[in-house]
Order: structure tokens, then C-alpha cells, then sequence
């Protein structure tokens, strides 16, 4: 059996629909915190059991005849998301699984400036240790984290936001159909990938740009001081602590962490990779 993680997230539901193109959903399972969300999927025939990565115990039972585990990296901020993903890589290895896969992003280091990717290097190192085969999914940034900057900015016509440098915007759905391809195919992905990314690496001039030939609209990009903006989305009803979290990516960003592209993603789904004009176009369409 194929077990999916986090399978209701944006990425996960992604995930499910490509896997249940590829095999029939009594061969699919997944785990996730609340399987009342999951209703939809069971009716379709795929198995669903409630598992946590912070109570490892819900696992045991969330992964039972698991041949392949695609855990999606914890959706939890700070150092605790480090155990938690640990957690669920142990326990799929428990299970019996021959091939464990993580969901990974291109920069994963110990020594980024953004908060995430030291989790992901973590994760990396654990899968190493596992001692059976292993796929870290070094996925591009997603392009779905320029809308909240994007609904902003269509708002008030100004991109305002720290200084940042370019980044490899990649689209959930293209991830989405790779992992999909890793859970059921052998071959395409072992070990760490190469970074699987959109084939351009863009800043918020270029998305600011993109978004003026899109409304018809000038939209300004507005470059603002690092505390500045902290403070400005503190001030609009942010969590002070996510704003400063949010500011990683930007400082990450000018040091070119983001700034590397790859044909392996478009080389594993046989197509090219969403832009970033289509991404913003569909997510200006539907506002």
C-alpha cells in the first residue's frame, strides 16, 4: 500500500488526485490529524486512518502495510517540527516500507536563513541513517506564497515588501504530479534530488511587473526597510513572531539561496513546468 501524510493540505490533495490516476484507490492510504476532512477520499475508496506525527503511537496504525510512505514535512514551525518529521520517518520504516519520501525544498541547509530549511537538512540526515532507500523531494519555493503579497498589492497597487533576490517559483500542481511519479515508479528519484523547480528564478520586480501586463494596472514594487515591514504587518493583525518568520525568506533570498533552477522536474513529468505568469493569472482570476 502506498501511504500519503497530510494528504487534506494544499499539497497533499494535489498528490492524491495524481496517485489515484496512476493506481486503484484500495491500493492508496493515508494519514492525517482529522479524518473527518478526509470523508471525500474514503468514499472514493481510499483507506484513511488518523495518525500525528507528534504522537508517534497514532502512526503504528496509520502506516499498516505500507510499502511506500510519502511524508509531507510537518506543518509546524520552530524546532518541533524537527522530532515530529523524525517521528513519522521512523515510523514508516517501522511499518516495513521499502522506500521512504519526504517532501524537501531546494535550499535545505543547516546553515540557511530561512527558518524552515534546517528542518528539511534534518530530515535529510535522518532519511540518510535510515538504512533502507530513500527520496528527499528538494521542491521549488511555491509560487502559492506570492498571494498574499499579490492580494495586497492588487489592493493598494504597491508590492511592498523587503528587499528580496530572485527565487525559483515552482507550482504545487507540477510537485504535486512528481511526487506522484516518485511514490509509483522506480527510478525516476533516489536519494536527495536535484532541485525540482519551474525553469526561471524571479524577484518581486519581475512578479511586479508581470502582474501590471496581466490587470492592465501599474503595480509599483515597493522596497521596504526589513523592521519596517515587520511592524506594518504586525500592525495590519499579523502575529509579530509569523511576520518575523515570513522576513527569513526575504533575507534567504537576497543571499541567492533561492536562486538555482533545474530541468529535473520537467524532465520527471514530461512537460514543462508552470510558469509564474499562469500561476498569478489563475490566482488573479479566481479573486
Amino acid at each position: 500500500m502506498l501511504i500519503v501524510t497530510g494528504a487534506t493540505g494544499r499539497l497533499g490533495s494535489l498528490i492524491l488526485d495524481r496517485l489515484l490516476e496512476r493506481v486503484p484507490a484500495d491500493k492508496v492510504g493515508i494519514s492525517v490529524r482529522d479524518a473527518a476532512k478526509a470523508a471525500a477520499l474514503a468514499e472514493r475508496g481510499v483507506r484513511v486512518r488518523t495518525g500525528d506525527f507528534t504522537e508517534p503511537d497514532t502512526l503504528k496504525h496509520a502506516f499498516e502495510g505500507a510499502e511506500r510512505v510519502l511524508v509531507i514535512s510537518a506543518s509546524i514551525r520552530g524546532d518541533a517540527a524537527v522530532p515530529a518529521n523524525a517521528a513519522a520517518i521512523d515510523a514508516a520504516r517501522a511499518a516495513g516500507a521499502q522506500r521512504v519520501l519526504y517532501t524537501s525544498h531546494q535550499a535545505a541547509s543547516a546553515a540557511s536563513l530561512f527558518a524552515p530549511q534546517p528542518v528539511h537538512a534534518a530530515a535529510e540526515e535522518h532519511l540518510k541513517r535510515l538504512g533502507i532507500p530513500f527520496t528527499a523531494l528538494r521542491n521549488g519555493f511555491y509560487a502559492s506564497t506570492l498571494e498574499m503579497y499579490v492580494r495586497a498589492a492588487l489592493e493598494s497597487g504597491r508590492l511592498a515588501a523587503p528587499l528580496d533576490g530572485p527565487v525559483s517559483w515552482t507550482a504545487h500542481e507540477d510537485l504535486a504530479e512528481a511526487a506522484a511519479i516518485a511514490l509509483t515508479e522506480d527510478g525516476v528519484f533516489d536519494g536527495i534530488t536535484p532541485p525540482l523547480t519551474a525553469p526561471r528564478t524571479l524577484g518581486f520586480a519581475d512578479v511586479a511587473a508581470i502582474l501590471s501586463r496581466i490587470t492592465g494596472r501599474t503595480i509599483e514594487r515597493v522596497v521596504m526597510d526589513d523592521e519596517e515591514w515587520v511592524a506594518a504587518m504586525a500592525a495590519g493583525g499579523m502575529p509579530r513572531p509569523l511576520a518575523e518568520f515570513l522576513l527569513t525568506m526575504f533575507l534567504a533570498s537576497r543571499k541567492g539561496e533561492f536562486d538555482v533552477t533545474s530541468p529535473a522536474l520537467e524532465s520527471a513529468i514530461g512537460r514543462p513546468a508552470r510558469s509564474v505568469e499562469e500561476v498569478l493569472e489563475a490566482f488573479v482570476r479566481s479573486l
